[in-house]
């Protein structure tokens, strides 16, 4: 039995160190000898000619990736708070106004693996272009009141833009130093929660005072500002081999991740118990499980399932699934609670500008813990920062169970949650770096881009459950206890995320030596060999 913090490091296999030319640096685990090991963010042991990153404004870079994270932010904002005014605008049902935010989720999910597997070739920057242009058409297509069906194309080009992140992040691996990656890569793992705080203000405040679609506009204008900055200060990625595209494995990853968001996202308007949301769900293992077997086959897959078994992978990957769903379910909850108007018992009946600034501890917290974690270097090893993270967003359920009757007992319930998922976010990235080749990382946080939309689809699908279930026959809103119901189905779904956590990193298969030791090794042959001209 080992854990991930006292894993042995006799066994080296140079095959993988070769193969890789990596050093690791960064989140560190103590092994059985008392040695500090840190395989977090792999860096090249010597720059040669052909690997090394220019950088023309490094000051610049990291400001300009965290961009990138904020759009996705930005846009992301543009869905939930408006259904009901697009609803209005557009005169359809919110069951139909809905797919402004499922298209966005749908059409995310399927890019992001795939810009993840062309952005680890020498496309990288090319890439990353493409998907803020998409984002740039799909903006202005949205901003433009010519119709639902315009609104929807537009939102579904905007969708293309999730999978910018993961490319942030291989960038920061290549380009910046190791102490610098470190740093960026947890900074921008926790962008896409944290902007929540900024998009949803900004988005009430366009929807209250200058109309729905200035918030098109704006994000027409935020993604501009990041092309522009993307063409101007990110470089082009080392030279590495282009990996032949897997055309199969990406459709059929498309389709099983269609069929099981879209499951998620209509569950409540078809009914759980439907044949046709049995069939669709259905028709989602089947080709998820075919993706996983043509993976393994593969000589060239999408993602590398084999990398994912890797222990630390497999934490960082099962925790911000099940972790997401808690998230998102309690995000769901207190828009929703606190819109909810006074006369129905409970709520406050707010604002979306107000219920938008609810949001803003949430996203300040988790900024400042990731910063802390960063911080504390070290002692901030998995086994003691995965639970802790858990059990904060624990204690801000609780709250929300408790302590709901104020505005100020949300905003405070918020900010430990944001605690929370800042500790959460800050670890699994470098869990991730850590265990992948270099040449596997946009790949590998592309899936774990993925993994978190599950979690996030699902928490919002079993608010909506619950809450339904506590709706009289009739009756527009729920009843208060169906909020402490969900309340208690978020508490579970962090209460088994902190025990997947804890086990995980403390007992059970062992990890792959060649990930831990290889930092070791590379690093000491790169203070004792001269670079290579």
């Amino acid at each position: 039995m080992t854990s991930l913090d006292d894993i042995a490091t006799d066994d080296i296999a140079t095959d993988d160190i070769a193969t890789d030319g990596i050093a690791t640096v960064d989140i560190a685990i103590d092994d059985t000898n008392g040695r500090t090991l840190r395989p977090s963010i792999p860096a090249p042991a010597s720059p040669s000619a052909s690997t090394a990153v220019v950088l023309r404004y490094p000051g610049a870079l990291v400001p300009v990736l965290v961009s990138l994270g904020m759009l996705v932010a930005v846009v992301s904002s543009l869905g939930a708070p408006l259904i009901p005014t697009i609803a209005a605008e557009n005169h359809v049902a919110l069951s139909s106004a809905q797919w402004a935010l499922t298209v966005t989720m749908l059409v995310g999910a399927i890019a992001t693996p795939v810009m993840g597997r062309l952005g680890d070739g020498p496309h990288r920057k090319r890439v990353i272009l493409t998907g803020l242009g998409a984002v740039m058409a799909g903006s202005l297509l949205a901003a433009l009141p010519i119709g639902f069906a315009c609104l929807l194309a537009g939102r579904a080009l905007q969708g293309v833009g999730m999978g910018l992140v993961p490319l942030a992040i291989a960038t920061a691996r290549d380009a910046l130093p190791p102490h610098k990656a470190r740093s960026a890569v947890a900074t921008l793992s926790l962008t896409t929660a944290a902007g929540i705080g900024l998009g949803y203000p900004i988005t009430g405040l366009f929807a209250e005072y200058l109309g729905m679609y200035a918030g098109f506009w704006f994000a027409l204008a935020t993604a501009v500002a990041a092309f522009v900055a993307t063409v101007i200060v990110v470089p082009a990625p080392p030279h590495r081999p282009t990996t032949p595209m897997d055309v199969p494995g990406a459709l059929l990853l498309a389709g099983g991740m269609a069929a099981l968001l879209l499951s998620l996202a209509e569950g409540e308007r078809w009914g759980w118990s439907s044949p046709s949301l049995l069939a669709l769900a259905l028709a989602a293992v089947l080709l998820l499980a075919g993706w996983v077997l043509h993976s393994l086959r593969s000589t060239h897959p999408l993602v590398r399932v084999s990398l994912v078994k890797d222990r630390g992978v497999l934490v960082a990957n099962l925790t911000t699934m099940v972790g997401g769903v808690g998230t998102y379910l309690l995000i769901a909850l207190v828009t929703r609670y606190v819109q909810t108007p006074e006369a129905a018992g409970y709520g406050f009946g707010a604002s979306i500008v107000v219920t938008g600034l609810l949001l803003v501890p949430f996203s300040a917290a988790s900024l400042l813990t990731g910063r802390l974690v960063r911080v504390m270097g070290a002692a901030a090893t998995p086994a003691r920062m995965l639970p802790l993270g858990c059990l904060l967003s624990l204690a801000g359920l609780v709250c929300f169970l408790l302590a709901r009757s104020s505005l100020w007992g949300i905003g405070v319930m918020m900010a430990l949650a944001g605690l929370g998922v800042g500790v959460t976010f800050a670890v699994t990235p470098g869990l991730i770096v850590g265990g992948v080749p270099a040449a596997e990382t946009g790949s590998a946080m592309s899936f774990n881009q993925v993994v978190k939309y599950i979690g996030y689809s699902t928490g919002s699908a079993l608010s909506a459950v619950v809450l339904q279930a506590h709706t009289a026959p009739g009756a527009a809103l729920p009843t208060n206890d169906g909020y402490r119901s969900a309340g208690l189905v978020g508490c579970a779904a962090f209460l088994i995320t902190g025990v997947l956590a804890v086990v995980l990193t403390r007992v059970g298969v062992r990890a792959r030596p060649s990930v831990v030791a290889a930092g070791q090794s590379a690093a000491a042959g790169a203070s004792t060999e001269p670079s290579r001209p």
